[in-house]
């Protein structure tokens, strides 16, 4: 019992990289670093910004600040052409950070406090906020998606008309 809670927030951060992933996997090259609508961040800003939130905050997490001196944050808002390899490399990243991180955490951890940009948080705090953050850029990357996807878009859910089916 002393990783259940970890296993779950763990879980969750599979399962929104999963979902980021089926929507990089439906857009085309050309598309990856297409601004969204209205001027909006293209998904490589978004997978840029997230890999190196998720880098900052989980590199020597419980002993340092989440906001690392070496994190330059405003770059990673500038517009880049990338090739769908150079997106992934960047996008594994992040990912590998913070599941190593999570692999090493258990639950006792929890009551630990950390530090982010100076803010006091719990462990428990700081990973839901994390974890928040992450699927709200998640949710982002899909948008863009299915966006410029448009009928073409393959449903990463329930696709629409289909909830009867998924019913128990």
């Amino acid at each position: 019992m002393a990783r259940e809670l970890i296993d779950s927030i763990r879980a969750e951060y599979v399962r929104y990289k999963a979902l980021a992933e089926g929507a990089f996997a439906q857009l085309r090259d050309d598309e990856l670093s297409r601004p969204g609508p209205g001027g909006g961040n293209s998904a490589a800003i978004v997978c840029w910004h997230l890999s190196g939130n998720l880098r900052s905050r989980f590199t020597d997490f419980l002993t340092t600040d989440g906001e690392k001196p070496w994190r330059h944050r405003e770059e990673e808002f500038d517009d880049r052409p990338v090739t769908r390899a150079e997106l992934m490399a960047k996008w594994e990243e992040g990912w590998a950070v913070v599941l190593s991180t999570l692999e090493g955490l258990t639950d006792g951890h929890l009551r630990a406090a950390v530090t982010i940009r100076g803010q006091v948080l719990m462990v428990h705090e700081a990973l839901h906020r994390s974890l928040a953050h992450t699927a709200y850029h998640v949710g982002q990357i899909v948008y863009l998606a299915k966006a410029m996807r448009g009928g073409d878009w393959v449903s990463l859910s329930i696709p629409r008309g289909q909830s009867a089916s998924y019913k128990p």
